[in-house]
């Protein structure tokens, strides 16, 4: 009996690779300008030539895929084909409208995919706070284990009542407002950044940033509670307070997606599950940034002006409010 050998390869690799990758380069550096620029950035030559180097990439694209030449060659000719694709069929959408679709739909459905997250840290928050009111209210030396002095500014339990009062009430000058507004912000969005980036190990040291922001929430209460003004403080805190944790949460919330991706991939490599779960999560992240924005006007500006602890709950209350409702209630997302 005649032995069958495998049929040898139609096509020579190298050679194949010699003959078209000048037109692969040169579809790249077109495309890579669209992307970068717009198709205003291209000379007409280019114009003209685009169509046929896409037709050009895609037959060698399907020469790749029948003779199995390169599995590497193949991927990176996808990429190519897809990204042509997109600039020369794909629907092109200026920059506002993109802004628009963001805050009208894309936030807050991925704010929703991530309720589990977000309910999550929002506990652990809660659980963290509630203890480190108990432990300060227990032993006063449990504050400064818990806050460092520099950032407590003088809100410490030998505070007298008379001077922690006069930092829920002096409403100072405007430019020290300002300041305050843009240290404020800062710091704040620092704490969510954190939150989200660390989640990259395994969530880990998020969940803990969580719980030690609660634990120094509960002290500073601890604090004010125990020399009578445990409702002012809460009013102080209120009215920013409720913008600013949220977006905490939503932030931890975000890392800890994708901490879960990178610990239990399920049957996706661990940087293609991150990546997945990246989407939604950096998208959740960028609306937490807007809402600590917001925080940082509130308590800078509007925290120092209103004195008054009705308004100051109303105020966070009905901004705690607007965002449950813009972020989670159902909408109308249109016809498809």
């Amino acid at each position: 009996m005649t032995e069958i050998l495998p049929a040898a390869p139609l096509v020579n690799a190298s050679r194949f690779r010699a003959a078209h990758e000048g037109d692969w380069d040169r579809l790249e550096r077109i495309i890579t300008r669209m992307e970068k620029r717009s198709v205003g950035a291209l000379d007409d030559e280019d114009i003209l030539a685009l169509p046929l180097l896409y037709r050009t990439t895609l037959s060698s694209l399907s020469v790749v895929r029948e003779t199995s030449l390169d599995r590497a060659l193949a991927t990176y000719l996808e990429r190519l084909c897809t990204r042509a694709y997109f600039q020369l069929y794909g629907v092109q959408t200026s920059p506002w409208r993109q802004l628009g679709a963001f805050f009208a739909t894309g936030w807050p459905r991925a704010a929703r995919s991530l309720w589990r997250e977000t309910v999550f840290c929002i506990a652990l928050m809660v659980a963290g706070t509630l203890a480190g009111y108990f432990l300060v209210h227990s032993d006063p030396a449990w504050f400064y284990a818990l806050i460092p002095e520099d950032l407590a500014g003088g809100r410490t339990p030998t505070a007298s009542a008379e001077s922690l009062r006069n930092t829920l009430y002096d409403t100072g000058g405007e430019g020290a407002l300002a300041a305050f507004a843009t240290a404020l912000y800062t710091h704040n969005s620092q704490v969510a950044i954190f939150a989200f980036a660390l989640g990259f190990a395994f969530a880990v040291p998020t969940l803990l940033l969580v719980i030690y922001n609660g634990l120094s929430l509960g002290a500073m209460i601890a604090v004010f509670a125990d020399k009578g003004l445990g409702v002012n403080f809460a009013g102080w805190l209120t009215i920013h307070g409720t913008t600013e944790l949220l977006a905490v949460a939503l932030a931890a919330a975000a890392g800890t997606r994708i901490g879960s991706a990178v610990a239990f991939p399920g049957r996706e490599a661990r940087s293609e599950a991150a990546v997945t779960a990246g989407r939604e999560a950096a998208t959740v992240m960028a609306g937490a940034v807007c809402m600590l924005l917001v925080a940082g006007i509130l308590e800078g500006i509007g925290r120092q002006t209103v004195v008054s602890d009705a308004l100051r709950f109303g105020i966070g209350g009905a901004a705690l409010a607007g965002w449950l409702a813009y972020l989670y209630l159902p909408r109308r997302t249109g016809a498809a």
